[in-house]
């Protein structure tokens, strides 16, 4: 194999983009809306680590070996976007959603601890 062939024959890497995101608060908790075109819910990972939201997703549409973009603005790639955190949200509640290209997350927030009185012990 020819030196030129090894290189036409290696991946180029995807580009990575952030996703256009809106992040809503309401009275239940807080939305986050991520556009993420091309993505399939088994190429889409969603970690928490720590404080961090990290979102990650790869587009892998392409154009077939007949076919030639003329303009790409949404084809294949990487999607990486990262979202800290409340301690308001309750982490184990965390829901989410794909439909239509974009991803609908739903941090719930921690119910308010109802007060209570301690009981006093006798020595």
């Amino acid at each position: 194999m020819t030196e030129a062939t090894e290189i036409k024959n290696e991946a180029k890497p995807l580009p990575r983009v952030s996703p256009a995101t809106d992040i809503l608060e309401r009275e239940d908790g807080f939305y986050v809306y991520m556009d993420i075109p091309g993505v399939r819910r088994e190429d889409l990972k969603i970690d928490i680590n720590e404080n961090e939201l990290l979102v990650t997703g790869r587009a892998n549409q392409g154009a077939s070996d007949k076919e030639t973009f003329l303009e790409v603005q949404f084809g294949p790639g990487e999607y990486v976007r990262a979202v800290a955190l409340s301690d308001l949200v309750d982490r184990e509640g965390i829901k989410a959603n794909l439909k239509d290209g974009v991803l609908m997350i739903h941090l719930p927030r921690m119910e308010k601890a109802a007060p209570r009185r301690i009981p006093i012990q006798t020595a």
